[in-house]
């Protein structure tokens, strides 16, 4: 459970602003740890923003954002590609609130509302082998180990699956 400082969002249209805020105040510290999403990214942001919003709306994905009680965006957590009950999670902490434990507690919430809310029973989710802070939120949420792997074809990395119970 986020601790009681924070919620989990689903993505909306006004939090395009602070989402970008986001990305760009924690973009070094991402890529020590996962691939730069890149300069475009950024000058598209707007737009990419309103495809997203429209995967959302189409079911394909499920967008969340943290934020802290301030208001303020602290991280993001995706569900992406989801068809046929599975969908691939993916989340973001931000350095401010990295090692709080709200990147567990945040992907606990997830996992939830796949299950009870958008209906998916299983979950896969990758991280690089020098990520260590990413597999273990992994573990503490019950995914288990599924392969090795090059997910960006430079550094190695592993994917992780977790079986989901609407009951849980």
């Amino acid at each position: 459970m986020l601790p009681s400082t924070m919620r989990l969002e689903r993505l909306r249209a006004d939090h395009a602003d602070a989402l970008l805020a986001f990305e760009r105040e924690n973009r070094e510290y991402f890529a020590r740890s996962v691939p730069d999403r890149g300069d475009t990214y950024f000058a598209e942001f707007a737009s990419r923003h309103r495809a997203l919003l429209a995967e959302q709306d189409s079911g394909l994905c499920h967008f969340h954002v943290v934020v802290d009680d301030r208001g303020d965006l602290v991280g993001r957590v995706n569900l992406v590609d989801a068809e046929e009950g599975a969908a691939e999670l993916g989340y973001r902490i931000g350095e401010r609130a990295a090692g709080r434990g709200v990147a567990t507690a945040a992907v606990e919430e997830v996992c939830h509302l796949a299950a009870a809310a958008y209906r998916l029973s299983v979950l896969t989710a990758v991280t690089t082998l020098d990520n260590p802070a990413s597999m273990a939120v992994l573990a503490r949420n019950g995914f288990t180990f599924v392969e090795n792997f090059s997910p960006d074809g430079r550094r190695p990395g592993v994917r992780y699956q977790r079986r989901l119970d609407a009951t849980r």
